[in-house]
């Protein structure tokens, strides 16, 4: 009974919520306790949990219990459902923007880095500075003995790297205003505006002396020395000298000659004549490179104001005649250095037939003073150092002052060990005598007394220590 009676109550509201109440009149006990109906109190506890809006009616005791719920008695729930919906895209939304907002910020990072990383490759000139490198190494290894100290060349490989990358961005920087007028230079990173000149001067003073102290502290004194020198001269002497006289061009090439000498100096930590053989290659093979470099791009530097030597000379006469002078001169250093012991007699061949195509390059220019023969020597003098090089290493001989100077220095450090070993020696020596004589010296006052107190006793023995 109590069953039919819940399902009868239940029906209008579960199958018809909006149909009206089919009791309408009010309870005539609505003070009547809540537990006296075990199906009435059980329907209230489910009203809560209904997903229908007619169960959601708040209890009123002037009404049925279960009466339908009007269209005005109903909660805002459109508007709190469109405010859930509101919070939740929200905290959607927050939750995909920050992935984004990390990845934007990692992209950031990465553009930072690729833009300043190619504008310090470009100011250090990273392929000129790699050809400097190259001819360090080069003397480096002509300095060295019958073994070549791997660790050493790396080091000195890279401090030459830094102090050169430092001498390239200085002279960009005193540069400025001439790369800008230069079709050659203009889009460069300091005239292009792409990194500021004071940004420029700090990467530039850190890397050279970062360079100049992994060469003092890895290498020696010396090789420190002739870098710091290095970029003196090419940074504060042959840039502003550009603007000044033709005579740049042969102080730039004293500054092509240092390197392969400070390799020489790091490898040997002594200059001496046989070192001279790459500097002397390099110094001369730097005229009719940059002689025809400067016939190309004439007007290109007359724009930009540098007063180079082919800009008193209209004709290129006197540039070409130059050239070729200077690649006369490195026709002997092939048979000096096979007479003074740095290389096999091959390399005296295979130098002189080098140094003659580069004559006939530079004849050519001299005969017929055009842009097609002035690139041909340019191109042959781009030939030319590779080849010499790789014949110095490929035929040269161990430098056997290198091997004196480590014989004799182990010579020393083993009698000056020996000296140490024999002082250590005579001191632990003469502290055991002295310790002996101590010990027999020293004896205990009851050695004493029980002689003359009392003579009944006999005298005590002594072990010695030493024994």
């Amino acid at each position: 009974m109590l069953r039919v009676t819940a399902a009868r109550r239940l029906s209008p509201f579960l199958l018809y919520p909006r149909l009206p109440n089919p009791n309408p009149n009010p309870n005539p006990n609505p003070n009547r306790n809540l537990f006296s109906s075990s199906p009435s109190f059980l329907l209230l506890l489910l009203r809560p949990l209904s997903p229908f809006p007619t169960l959601a009616t708040p209890y009123s005791a002037k009404t049925q219990l279960f009466s339908p719920l009007r269209v005005s008695d109903a909660p805002p729930a459109a508007g709190f459902a469109a405010t859930s919906t509101a919070g939740a895209a929200a905290v959607l939304g927050s939750l995909k923007s920050a992935p984004s907002s990390i990845s934007q910020k990692v992209k950031d990072a990465s553009d930072a880095l690729r833009h300043y990383g190619r504008c310090y490759w470009e100011l250090s000139k990273a392929r000129l500075s790699m050809l400097v490198v190259a001819t360090s190494g080069a003397g480096y290894v002509l300095g060295s003995g019958n073994i070549v100290d791997v660790a050493g060349l790396c080091c000195t490989c890279a401090g030459t790297m830094m102090v050169a990358a430092s001498a390239n961005t200085l002279n960009q920087v005193f540069e400025v205003e001439n790369d800008l007028k230069m079709k050659r230079t203009r889009l460069r990173p300091l005239p292009s505006g792409r990194i500021s000149v004071p940004h420029a001067a700090l990467w530039a003073s850190s890397i050279g002396i970062a360079g100049t102290t992994l060469l003092a502290w890895k290498a020696n004194t010396l090789a420190a020395g002739l870098a710091a020198c290095n970029l003196v001269l090419y940074a504060f002497v042959y840039t502003p000298l550009k603007q000044i006289h033709p005579v740049n061009t042969w102080v730039g090439a004293i500054v092509g000659a240092i390197p392969p000498l400070l390799g020489w100096a790091a490898a040997s930590t002594e200059v001496s004549a046989n070192a001279m053989i790459l500097p002397a290659a390099l110094y001369y093979w730097q005229i009719p490179h940059f002689m025809a470099l400067a016939y190309l791009c004439r007007n290109d530097y007359v724009a930009g104001g540098f007063r180079m030597f082919s800009f008193a000379d209209a004709s290129g006469k006197r540039t070409a005649l130059v050239s070729f002078r200077n690649c006369l001169y490195l026709l002997p250093l092939g048979f000096l250095a096979y007479d003074w012991g740095l290389t096999s007699e091959w390399f005296a061949l295979e130098s002189s037939l080098l140094t003659l195509c580069i004559s006939i390059a530079a004849l050519l220019f001299v005969r017929e003073r055009t842009a097609k023969n002035a690139r041909r020597m340019f191109h042959a003098s781009l030939l030319y150092l590779p080849v010499f090089m790789s014949g110095l290493l490929l035929h040269r001989l161990p430098n056997l002052q290198h091997e004196d100077t480590i014989t004799e220095q182990a010579r020393i450090d083993e009698v000056l060990n020996e000296g140490e070993l024999l002082h250590e020696d005579e001191h632990a020596r003469s502290s055991n005598s002295r310790n002996r004589i101590s010990r027999a010296q020293s004896r205990p006052p009851v050695a004493y007394a029980s002689v003359a107190p009392f003579p009944f006793l006999p005298a005590p023995l002594y072990i010695p220590h030493d024994l």
